[in-house]
């Protein structure tokens, strides 16, 4: 008679077939990304060094350049900072979110002003994201993502802030555009406590940053590194300002470090010590969370992007960097205004130069396909998915575009433009004229071809206003208080006493015994200087 066979030995075989398919299908199944998105505030496309600065020393940021897919061509989506952080945020340019100049800005008649006297009044934007908006962090969180926010935030005031638009963590996101209080504690800042006095603010988010990312198990997460560096108050500490002192010094001082563009001085050298003290900071404090991932060993499995919102501030404000050969910086609508670095790292994929022009709404498309997320049903973007560039793909040319009917207080004036493949249209709302560059031949803009191509002209303008009718974008209004005597008095004292006053301020940077104040704004408290 046979013997029954245990129940437990009978099942035992499907029991282990079932497991090793698990196993199996669990090995197969790859784990989701991370990302992290690295935001300056207010850097150029040349404050760095392996974007031809012989300045600056950014060695943390070179390093992540060399490993990353280097967009030579990408784009901020304006050329100031809370429109082109909407953008980044929606995956659509700024007539279409309606954030169209930094949140706090005058409109209307309250832009007039004795320091202004201008043609135009700008029209009313946007003060917030709008809730109906999916943003990115909402995507990502939605499809099972941890979400955290360390920085600058200025998209919208209490109730409006990165709680409120899809993260779970913030750490010193609010209102405000910039560091106030300054770059060394006590900062005054309501989401961010002040915990060591002279600590410095860039390496505080990196050191948030890098809590985060170790409280982290099996969840992926998309973490939002968003400095309040470089923007203005500028600051550094002594021994960082030494440094680059002494290096401005063997490189030889220029005897100019301004011109006059149209309406403002504009500084022409890479010689701010203060500011090069400023830029080694924030890529040391990249430099922490780059070796957070590595010792964690989340770098094998992490999207790294890193960009800036606008162009390097080379008039107005703190007059801190230059563009050059690009013309223009923050606020301008030339090059300078708004083309940035913009690398995106792929774990397990290579590295390389790609040279299709790119914007920052094309940001949220890419990187949910690179995270495999699936966009909601009715959810429309201006950007592009440009993932199929990083396989070695290659995609057809789209017109970029951007809308700023506003006056920069850099010296940049209302204006629209359109990119489209060589070619690059600027349409200026004073006085409806265009001006047209080939940006193969000319990338620094010193030759508007629009009277020797008027048919191409003609052809990119009507794309233009044809994009902008649809978007039902805001334009300025003329004001009929305007005065030219005043406005070129103005321009005079601009001349003749700024302009002088901005080399002497600059020189008095260079002096070899320059102190701003007793403690260097802070920075002296702290026994260990970072």
């Amino acid at each position: 008679m046979k013997q029954p066979i245990p129940i437990l030995f009978a099942i035992l075989p499907i029991w282990m077939t079932f497991f090793s398919l698990s196993c199996l299908a669990q090995e197969s199944t790859p784990k989701k990304p991370n990302v992290l998105f690295i935001l300056a505030d207010d850097l150029g496309y040349h404050d760095l060094s392996i974007a031809g600065s012989d300045y600056y020393h950014t060695p943390h940021l070179d390093s992540l350049a060399r490993v990353s897919y280097r967009f030579e061509q990408g784009y901020a989506c304006a050329q100031v900072c809370s429109p082109s952080r909407a953008s980044i945020m929606t995956g659509n340019y700024t007539p279409t979110h309606g954030i169209t100049d930094w949140i706090g800005a005058a409109t209307g008649e309250a832009w007039r002003s004795p320091n202004h006297e201008d043609k135009l009044l700008p029209p009313a934007y946007n003060y917030h994201l709008k809730k109906e908006w999916t943003t990115l962090p909402e995507a990502f969180k939605q499809a099972g993502y941890t979400t955290f926010f360390a920085g600058k935030w200025h998209l919208g005031d209490e109730g409006q802030g990165p709680l409120e638009h899809g993260f779970d963590i913030n750490k010193g996101g609010w209102s405000s555009g910039s560091p106030k209080g300054g770059y060394f504690s006590p900062w005054e800042n309501p989401v961010l406590e002040n915990n060591t006095p002279g600590e410095n603010l860039s390496l505080r988010l990196a050191r948030e940053t890098n809590a985060f990312i170790d409280a982290q198990s099996d969840k992926p997460f998309f973490a939002y590194l968003s400095f309040y560096a470089v923007h203005g108050p500028i600051q550094t500490t002594q021994q960082r300002w030494k440094h680059y002192r002494d290096e401005a010094v063997a490189q030889g001082i220029a005897k100019e470090g301004y011109e006059m563009e149209r309406v403002l001085p504009i500084r022409i050298v890479q010689d701010n010590p203060v500011y090069g003290g400023l830029v080694e900071t924030m890529d040391d404090a990249v430099g922490l969370v780059l070796q957070k991932l590595r010792e964690k060993g989340l770098d094998k499995n992490t999207i790294i992007v890193f960009t800036s919102d606008n162009g390097g501030v080379a008039s107005g404000d703190a007059f801190s960097t230059s563009n050059l050969p690009l013309r223009g910086g923050k606020g301008y609508q030339w090059e300078g205004g708004i083309r940035e670095p913009y690398f995106i790292k792929m774990p397990g994929a290579g590295a390389g130069s790609i040279d299709f022009p790119v914007s920052g709404a094309d940001f949220y498309p890419t990187l949910l396909s690179l995270a495999q997320i699936e966009a909601e049903k009715d959810q429309a973007f201006d950007g592009m998915d440009i993932s199929p560039l990083l396989k070695g793909e290659t995609l057809a040319e789209r017109p970029i575009f951007w809308h700023y009917p506003h006056y920069g207080n850099q010296g940049g004036n209302p204006a629209s433009m359109v990119r489209l493949g060589r070619y690059k249209l600027i349409h200026y709302w004073e006085d409806g004229r265009n001006e047209l560059y080939n940006l193969l031949r000319d990338p620094s803009e010193q030759h508007d071809i629009s009277a020797r191509l008027p048919e191409k002209a003609k052809q990119l303008e009507e794309l233009l206003m044809g994009f902008l009718d649809k978007r039902q974008a805001a334009r300025p209004a003329p004001d009929n208080q305007f005065d030219p005597q005043k406005r070129e008095k103005l321009m005079q004292q601009r001349r003749e006493v700024l302009l002088p006053e901005l080399e002497a301020q600059r020189l008095k940077f260079l002096e070899k015994d320059y102190q701003p104040n007793e403690d260097w704004w802070g920075s002296a408290l702290k026994v260990t200087n970072d």
